[in-house]
């Protein structure tokens, strides 16, 4: 009898805001609210969303990734992490000469609390500059060429990447730790639909004619 009550009250919470928005509107539509200029281009902004985000759920439905393209997205995905991954601490610095001065501070001192004083970077630096576990690919050409031919515990001398200059400490490496294909597959299906549907916008912006008044070229 309780839950039967419950329910009944809710029907009667629902059906009461229902009637008073109903109200409201009618009360609006009298004082002319609904033909408010910024009002009517929102509920145009708002239509056009709906159609567009109804689009876009139709093309990806449309276009499933196929077993084919998943698994040769796969042994892409394989072949980019690599065979190795690297766990390593590093230092960022702004100039060469700041990394001179660095490089030889490490080679006496603790290198995770000079990291903690001299990095700049924001993601490792109040971890003692340590990076975690990671694939040479995720990393910069220059940062990942130093790590891959260092060996364990040793300290690279300063190394220059469009962040700055990096002094590099070597913790350890590892055979990489692929997922497997089955808990990847999704994550490569919207990788794969993400990439149609660029290609598709493309397309549309190449055979459309752009003119937006004011806009510079």
């Amino acid at each position: 009898q309780a839950r039967g009550q419950k329910g009944d009250n809710l029907k009667n919470a629902i059906i009461n805001e229902l009637v008073g928005s109903e109200l409201a509107y009618q009360e609006a539509v009298k004082q002319g609210i609904d033909k408010d200029p910024d009002l009517i281009i929102a509920s145009e902004i708002g239509q056009r969303k709906l159609v567009v985000n109804a689009f876009l759920a139709d093309f990806m439905k449309k276009n499933p990734g196929s077993d084919a393209d998943k698994k040769a997205a796969y042994e892409q995905y394989k072949k980019e992490l690599g065979d190795k991954e690297y766990s390593a601490r590093h230092i960022l610095v702004k100039t060469e000469a700041e990394a001179n001065e660095v490089a030889a501070a490490v080679k006496k001192g603790d290198f995770a609390k000079i990291a903690k004083e001299k990095s700049l970077d924001p993601g490792s630096k109040d971890k003692g500059g340590d990076l975690g576990w990671f694939s040479p690919a995720g990393m910069v050409k220059p940062f990942s060429d130093a790590v891959t031919t260092m060996k364990k515990g040793e300290i690279s001398a300063p190394i220059q990447t469009q962040f700055g200059w990096h002094i590099i400490k070597l913790n350890d490496s590892r055979a990489t730790k692929v997922p497997s294909y089955d808990k990847v597959k999704d994550g490569l299906e919207r990788t794969l639909q993400q990439r149609k549907l660029e290609k598709l916008m493309l397309g549309l912006k190449e055979k459309a004619k752009i003119d937006v008044p004011g806009a510079t070229k």
